[in-house]
């Protein structure tokens, strides 16, 4: 499979989370129609209260690429920084399952 998959955790600075998540969710609209974008899915964590979660699906890791070279995705990035105490991304290889 030649998917690619990244989950990962954003730690906003304390209380901004719901700012932080607001932004992100322009993000996800910016990605509606991008191409290779298969979902991109932001939650929020239930037993972290400054934490959200990112989990984004693409056709392909050269596709996750350019979509970072976006305008629109740079522009949000640029507005997220301020927000963000930490980053933790995990690269995955999706193997199979419902919805692949």
């Amino acid at each position: 499979m030649s998917k690619f998959a990244m989950f990962g955790q954003l730690i906003a600075q304390p209380g901004q989370r719901d700012e932080l998540a607001r932004l992100m969710l322009e993000s996800a609209e910016t990605l509606q129609g991008m191409e290779g974008c298969i979902y991109y899915i932001i939650s929020e964590s239930v037993d972290e209260p400054d934490a959200l979660w990112i989990s984004e699906l693409w056709e392909s890791e050269e596709a996750h690429a350019a979509s970072l070279k976006n305008e629109s995705v740079l522009a949000v990035i640029q507005r997220c920084r301020p927000l963000i105490a930490g980053v933790k991304p995990v690269k995955v290889r999706p193997i199979g399952g419902k919805g692949l």
